[in-house]
């Protein structure tokens, strides 16, 4: 029993690369994950370019009888199916999972485990393009002082890119997160690219900040959970970018986007689709009292951002009256023979919109219908023309 213990303790050692405070070559760990050992790395430095595709160069003399490979197409696919830690570790060369920037497509790395690579340094380019992560990727505190690419990369657990510093740009295009993604109080120094991500569970960019005028691409970007408020925190994120940089015309249509999520938050919780049917039920009515909000600050005119709205609306309101005035044609037209044409129902129903009232055209003094329209435009239009001044003075004053 001793010896079989002894044995299998042997084995697992054996199956492991662990090192602390060594200065080792991107060789002797390329050749550690060849082997399909669990990588162990706290506080090394490592020498050397760390790129994958080194194990199919002839010049190179790895041994990759233990490494996992597949093809798809013109496609190699390299499988690492251990553990990858590499927690605080200097990179002082360039670190490619991924195949150099000439051949995308050839080269497609996945793992299998966890790969964290928390408070670590990369001082050359990063590229983890096209990558599949089934374990949790993590990068807590990581400082990128070049290009970082995660472009197309496929997230199946958490993504963790908190307190990281992107000193260069930031690739996160096409890619895809399962799983919660958390991107808080990171820098991202020249923007960050999100164009055609997907992101099917919780996101937070709470804190995300940038030191430089560049705005993030984000066109095409997808927040699966919407009902959920999610994009509240990225939408806020590229708006403080925006105004920062002078776009006030984009960081107005994020304060509107921002808002929309964060009423959707509110409304239905993050956890709705985890609810009963009773829960839901009960959840949407208690959403009730955010019915005024809805109405009046998102549809009726973009919560200060969508000034069209009210002008349309505003039409809406004096075409309505006017054809009601005309349909009931009671009202008084002293100066036309005629009586109330359909000109002067809508001549009336500007007026009295505007709140002029002139005196030539009145309702007919015993109809009360016609009178409480008349009430009624009266009101909507102090209210809508109210409004429209609003949405022009925080639209121009803005910046």
């Amino acid at each position: 029993m001793a010896v079989e213990f002894f044995v299998k303790f042997h084995s697992n050692t054996l199956m492991e690369f662990r090192r602390e405070h060594q200065r080792l070559t991107a060789s002797q760990v390329l050749q550690a994950l060849a082997d399909g050992q669990d990588i162990s790395l706290l506080r090394c430095t490592v020498s050397g370019d760390l790129e994958v595709d080194r194990f199919f160069e002839k010049e190179e003399k790895f041994d990759t009888s233990n490494l996992q490979t597949s093809a798809q197409e013109q496609c190699r696919i390299i499988t690492f199916p251990q553990k990858i830690i590499m927690n605080e570790c200097t990179f002082e060369g360039n670190v490619f999972f991924a195949p150099e920037w000439d051949d995308e497509g050839l080269l497609r790395v996945v793992f299998k485990q966890d790969a964290v690579f928390n408070m670590s340094v990369f001082k050359e380019q990063t590229r983890f393009a096209d990558s599949t992560f089934h374990g949790r990727a993590g990068f807590d505190g990581c400082k990128f002082y070049s290009v970082a690419a995660f472009t197309d990369c496929k997230f199946g657990a958490q993504a963790m890119f908190r307190t990281v510093e992107f000193h260069g740009y930031a690739l996160f295009n096409r890619a895809r997160f399962a799983q919660d993604a958390r991107f808080i109080n990171t820098l991202l120094s020249k923007g960050g690219n999100f164009k055609e991500s997907l992101f099917m569970s919780a996101a937070d960019f709470s804190g995300v900040y940038s030191t430089g005028k560049s705005l993030p691409t984000h066109y095409d970007i997808t927040f699966a959970r919407r009902c959920s408020g999610d994009g509240e925190t990225f939408w806020r994120y590229v708006k403080q970018a925006a105004t920062e940089a002078g776009y006030y015309k984009l960081a107005g249509d994020c304060f509107y986007e921002e808002r929309k999520c964060n009423m959707r938050g509110r409304f239905y919780g993050k956890n709705f689709a985890k609810l009963d049917k009773k829960q839901k039920i009960a959840k949407l009515a208690k959403g009730i009292k955010l019915l005024p909000e809805f109405l009046l600050g998102d549809l009726l005119f973009g919560y200060g951002e969508k000034p069209v709205r009210v002008i349309y609306a505003a039409l809406t309101v004096i075409i309505t009256c006017g054809l009601l005035y005309f349909s009931v044609g009671d009202l008084e037209c002293p100066h036309s023979p005629n009586g109330s044409t359909f000109f002067e129902s809508m001549y009336f129903s500007v007026i009295t919109f505007t709140t002029l009232g002139f005196g030539d055209v009145y309702p007919n003094a015993t109809h009360t219908f016609t009178r409480a329209v008349a009430m009624f435009e009266a009101i909507s239009g102090t209210f809508l023309i109210s409004l429209f001044v609003v949405c022009l003075a925080k639209r121009f004053s803005r910046g």
